[in-house]
């Protein structure tokens, strides 16, 4: 088993909380980490159909029978249940009572925020991180492989090809969950929307293009891109507003949380497609800023990650804030340095009323350099780069 970052936040948290929480994407690692953590607690999955039922049917005796040092595994499948879990720790008033996992971002969190305020301490864990492969031994020689490969435990455990994991990852776990989630009717369409979705990475969401290529209306699109983030499919990264005037691009840019899962809905199948596509540059810093937020995901900390864009075009990929220092970051996938990717970093550090503490790039290339205030990384330097 590859060991997780996150192991040593959760033995920490259990300590402290009367409930630890893990949620994230189906397949993610949740059950196998919990489990490695805390081998000594009962098990029990809401997955399970009769299970389940006794848990919505008699939530009381079923918090009776799992009283204590239990994993609860999928918990948002009862969500009932979050109201008798707060009234069960507060009676036993013991830290480590229950450890629950999920695979639904949006209704989970608002039943936590409902019932469970200050009684859970709360984790996000990702696919696997760059950080954690390599230090399972699993490297590549290219960048290419980790994009396609993506971050899924199966797909090294088991040895999966991406091609086979990533068709039965969408009909088994995605297309179930999120129809349990809302009443898709129009399967067709929504899946022509995921792939519309995939070939926008790295862009400002338009809403009225994607209807428009999708055939569907302003407010579907609205609904999909909810359903798709509340399902741990997409995330969206944030304009960054502070000390800037108001002539600045305000909506969203569109990533997955899984590169190899966008490659897949792009029909790139090796590093010979992916270095040809066009779509390579948004899916290198699709990569790069995925590993930001795995990185603050198995810190235990707020993600705090941003873009920025004028409009006049200038822009800077990734803008970090830590402890209260601001940090650029310019992400480029071309294995040679080229001097204009410094240009943009410096323009924002001459219209930034802001002091940016730190300045960055990472590009597709081997050798690290230093600039003047700039610091440059090649792709294999990711880890000093998010040490930071």
């Amino acid at each position: 088993m590859i060991k997780r970052e996150l192991a040593a936040k959760l033995k920490s948290a259990v300590k402290k909380f009367p409930i630890v929480g893990i949620v994230g994407p189906r397949q993610s690692g949740k059950t196998t980490l919990a489990k490695s953590v805390f081998p000594e607690y009962r098990y029990v999955n809401l997955e399970e159909p009769d299970v389940r039922q006794f848990a919505q049917d008699d939530p009381r005796g079923f918090l009776e029978i799992y009283s204590a040092r239990t994993i609860i595994d999928e918990v948002q499948r009862v969500p009932d249940l979050f109201s008798y879990l707060q009234a069960h720790v507060d009676r036993n008033k013991e830290s480590g009572q229950y450890i629950l996992t999920g695979s639904q971002n949006f209704s989970l969190m608002e039943k936590i925020s409902q019932s469970l305020a200050g009684r859970i301490s709360l984790f996000n864990l990702p696919p696997l991180s760059y950080t954690e492969l390599i230090k399972a031994k699993i490297k590549f020689s290219d960048y290419s492989e980790y994009i396609i490969k993506g971050g899924y435990p199966r797909v090294f455990s088991k040895k999966i090809k991406p091609s086979d994991w990533y068709p039965n990852y969408i009909q088994t776990y995605i297309e179930r969950d999120l129809r349990n989630m809302q009443n898709l009717t129009d399967l067709g369409t929504f899946q022509i929307f995921v792939k519309l979705c995939a070939g926008r990475v790295g862009q400002t969401v338009n809403l009225s293009s994607l209807g428009q290529d999708a055939g569907i209306s302003h407010n579907t699109v609205k609904q999909w891109l909810s359903l798709l983030q509340a399902g741990f499919i997409i995330f969206f990264l944030p304009p960054y507003f502070k000390n800037f005037n108001k002539r600045l691009v305000k909506a969203p840019k569109l990533y997955f949380l899984d590169t190899g899962l966008a490659t897949w809905l792009l029909g790139i199948e090796n590093n010979n497609q992916l270095k040809q596509h066009f779509a390579l540059g948004n899916l290198f810093e699709n990569w790069i800023i995925l590993e930001y937020l795995k990185n603050r995901f198995n810190s235990g900390k707020s993600t705090n990650t941003y873009f920025w864009r004028d409009k006049t075009g200038h822009e800077v990929d990734l803008l970090t804030v830590s402890e209260g220092k601001l940090s650029a970051v310019e992400i480029k996938s071309g294995k040679t340095f080229n001097r204009n990717y410094i240009d943009n970093i410096n323009y924002l550090n001459k219209v930034s009323k802001e002091k940016i503490d730190k300045n960055f790039i990472i590009y597709g290339g081997e050798t690290d350099q230093i600039r003047n205030n700039l610091l440059i990384y090649g792709w294999k330097s990711l880890p000093k780069l998010l040490a930071q």
